[in-house]
């Protein structure tokens, strides 16, 4: 290693956010970038860039390609445990997700605008997710996407098959909410569909923040920027701690080959590492002091709302027999994933027609099973995020809090009774070979019975959030609108974790969203400090 490693930004993580801030920052060629990523250069092997195994990724947990962790016994799901993880590897979470694209809709964007101000504005929104994808496929509102960005979009299937429209035409029935082309197009956020908008290259291979944004016109083999660029990446670093100098963030601690390694930033340190941003934080010593003088960490900024507003979407199923004619995907496109989906309002919440609250997504089998994702959108439980002791490699307690509030399994419950029900019996008026297996007519109709399947048969979904929220100190932020760590100064959070207001999908479009209005803030107050610093010389020579 350099013997002084010396840069003007120093980035933590190479996830949506990460690797969108490092290749932007370092667009122009006098600014020096580090990235460190605690994996290693994954996207050729076949468990990633294969999409086909984009599920089975999420059911086996490949070690290599994950972060080893578990989650505190759920006391609102009688104690069942989650794993704790994400990508650990070039990518994160990008790289090892279901490859869902799914902007947050206006309504919540508009939430963000309330808080923060006109930077985050759905507007703003719009066109900058139109920077940042190329998408190809159909859509009723051309000007709604980008096409000339650095993120692959592909809408997939283009063929759907009998299996998807079926679905969709019980969904129809069922809600009635009429099929949409593009849930993407802020005009038709809600309704059922045959094609879901893909993380995919055209040729149906996984698209990460990696292949994007960290691609070979960016970045050599061996980890350095290309064409002048001032961009270094070093894989299988781990992120230690912050390090800081009267408040200023001056570095970072990171661990490679066994040795711990000090890297200095001139200008700011940012953290992008997900679900471990928070552990770094406190790590670095901020958050409650009364939790960091326990955990034997000095307290550089006391801010007991670090780590205290967790969020994730709830996940549960609902499986039919099917038809064994209809297929799931077609054959000549199984990176499609999907058998159809729905974005939803909530059932009961007849005021609010027009806004998302349950996700379905149709998952087929070769075993004459479709199976319903369900996921509620909008939960009011809230979890968070301890550290047990000052060793940056012990796993932090976190505690997801699902179903903690009694409101949400109503509102899953509802799911069953009104959706689950009501799709199920067009489905049967359809084609009657489609029966609900799981849970049965009965279980649904009987509320103790219901109740114990949504808890039995809950999954984790990897939608972390907001344990680091964007919001004034006030208001139980831990950074402001910009993503300035408050208390502090020179330290940046960009990722999902400060997202303020639960979004209303998949979590990635967010973190790409958050990534690049950050970064682009950052270029501003540069370049608004160089034009400050040129005024004041030509004063002073006239003076």
């Amino acid at each position: 290693m350099e013997r002084e490693l010396d840069f003007d930004y120093i980035i933590v993580g190479t996830g949506p956010a990460g690797a969108v801030i490092a290749k932007t920052l370092s667009d122009d060629k006098r600014t020096s970038v580090l990235v460190l990523e605690a994996g290693g250069n994954n996207d050729k092997d076949k468990p990633i860039s294969d999409s086909t195994m984009a599920s089975e990724l999420e059911e086996r947990f490949f070690p290599q390609y994950f972060w080893q962790g578990e989650g505190v016994p759920q006391t609102g799901l009688d104690d069942q445990a989650f794993e704790w993880t994400t990508g650990r590897l070039l990518g994160g979470g990008s790289s090892i997700n279901g490859e869902q694209y799914v902007r947050p809709t206006g309504k919540v964007i508009k939430e963000w605008e309330r808080l923060l101000g006109p930077l985050w504005s759905p507007k703003r929104a719009i066109l900058r997710f139109k920077k940042l994808e190329k998408y190809n496929g159909k859509t009723n509102n051309a000007s709604a996407h980008g096409y000339r960005g650095r993120i692959d979009i592909r809408q997939a299937p283009v063929n759907p098959t009998s299996m998807a429209k079926k679905l969709v035409a019980a969904i129809e029935r069922a809600t009635g909410f009429s099929e949409i082309l593009d849930y993407n197009n802020p005009k038709t956020t809600i309704g059922p569909f045959t094609r879901w908008q893909l993380y995919q290259q055209p040729n149906g291979r996984r698209e990460s923040s990696s292949t994007a944004f960290l691609s070979s016109d960016v970045l050599t083999l061996n980890g350095r920027g290309v064409n002048g660029r001032k961009l270094r990446l070093f894989s299988d670093s781990t992120a230690l701690r912050v390090i800081f100098s009267n408040k200023r963030a001056r570095g970072v601690e990171f661990l490679k080959n066994g040795k711990r390694i000090i890297a200095h930033a001139r200008k700011k340190v940012i953290i992008a590492a997900g679900i471990n941003s928070t552990q770094i934080l406190m790590l670095s010593g901020i958050g409650s002091a009364k939790a960091l003088k326990e955990a034997g960490i000095r307290c550089i900024f006391h801010n007991p709302n670090v780590g205290k507003s967790l969020r994730n979407h709830t996940l549960n199923f609902a499986v039919f027999q099917s038809n064994p004619s209809d297929r799931p995907l077609p054959s000549n496109d199984p990176n499609a994933l999907y058998t159809g989906g729905a974005f939803l309002p909530d059932p009961l919440e007849i005021d609010s027609k027009r806004r998302r609250a349950v996700q379905i997504l149709g998952i087929g089998s070769e075993e004459d099973t479709l199976t319903l994702g369900l996921i509620y959108l909008r939960p009011k439980s809230r979890g968070s995020i301890k550290i047990q002791n000052k060793d940056p490699l012990k796993i932090v307690l976190a505690d997801e809090g699902f179903l903690d509030n009694p409101i949400d399994l109503e509102a899953v419950k509802n799911i069953y009774k009104i959706y689950v029900k009501h799709i199920a019996a067009e489905l049967f008026s359809i084609d009657p070979t489609y029966r609900l297996i799981s849970p049965t007519l009965e279980t649904i109709d009987d509320d103790t019975k219901l109740e114990q399947f949504i808890k039995e048969n809950f999954d984790h979904n990897h939608h972390q959030q907001s344990s680091l929220r964007m919001a004034p100190l006030k208001n139980g932020g831990v950074v402001d609108r910009r993503g300035n760590v408050h208390g502090v100064k020179d330290l940046i959070v960009a990722d999902a974790s400060i997202i303020p207001f639960t979004v209303d999908g998949n979590t990635s479009a967010a973190a790409y969203l958050i990534g690049y209005t950050i970064a682009k803030q950052i270029i501003w107050i540069d370049k608004r400090k160089q034009r400050r610093k040129i005024r004041e010389r030509f004063e002073n020579i006239e003076e």
